[in-house]
């Protein structure tokens, strides 16, 4: 009941506050220890400008599964020299990969909607874990209009898998000011987005999408599922 008042709480002083002075103001309550997962997409690629520009005590950490995309190294390599500042790298388990590719091989995640989230809990969810223990509020990049699985969230919520408070600064945000954000701060970005990659994960789990199509279908496409991964349900 704490934490649920609590949450309440930081809705209410912190409903209606830019994204920017929301992480601004949570970075300097001592009761909490801020940190941000960036995937190095569009929204989070803002936030970590808003982090990073403003100095703000806020962690900020990546998860690299070993499947990602070269151009998503180029756009965490381009973010590291332009700001200068550290981010936490998180890996899966050596021995959990070889497990699930033994066993499996190394393409199991085409063949089942469980054969997927094995993979996503292997090679993301479990190091999440880890990368969160140490904090009390996680900071995320999601926006409602990304998918309808987010569209009833509230910018502070419990999340119950990971045992934390969850912040989502550009919940409300369209794809048109997430962009426009991005140039007028000359922020670097992944150059997938300009070839219809909307959101970009594994490689081998992300195709660009046409015109018309919803903004997740190119997640997991070969499937007919809620598009999430494990970390955001």
């Amino acid at each position: 009941m704490e934490i649920l008042n609590k949450i309440d709480k930081l809705n209410q002083v912190l409903g209606s506050a830019s994204p920017e002075d929301a992480l601004e103001w949570l970075s300097q309550q001592p009761e909490f220890n801020v940190t941000f997962s960036t995937s190095f997409g569009q929204e989070d690629q803002v936030i970590t400008d808003m982090i990073f520009r403003n100095d703000l005590d806020i962690n900020v950490f990546t998860l690299d599964t070993g499947r990602l995309f070269q151009e998503t190294y180029d756009v965490f390599d381009l973010t590291l020299k332009r700001y200068k500042k550290s981010i936490d790298v998180f890996y899966p388990k050596e021995e959990k990969v070889q497990e699930l590719l033994t066993t499996k091989g190394p393409n199991s995640f085409y063949e089942s909607v469980e054969n997927r989230k094995e993979c996503c809990s292997v090679r993301k969810i479990e190091p999440l874990g880890r990368a969160l223990s140490p904090f009390n509020i996680w900071v995320t990049g999601l926006r409602a209009g990304q998918s309808e699985n987010r569209s009833d969230m509230k910018r502070f919520q419990y999340d119950l898998k990971f045992g934390i408070i969850k912040f989502n600064p550009l919940l409300h945000w369209s794809l048109v000011d997430t962009e426009n954000y991005l140039n007028e701060y000359k922020v670097p970005q992944n150059t997938l987005h300009r070839q219809g990659y909307v959101s970009i994960g594994c490689a081998p789990c992300t195709r660009a999408i046409t015109e018309g199509e919803d903004i997740r279908a190119g997640r997991w496409w070969w499937e007919t599922s809620k598009k999430e991964c494990g970390l955001h349900s």
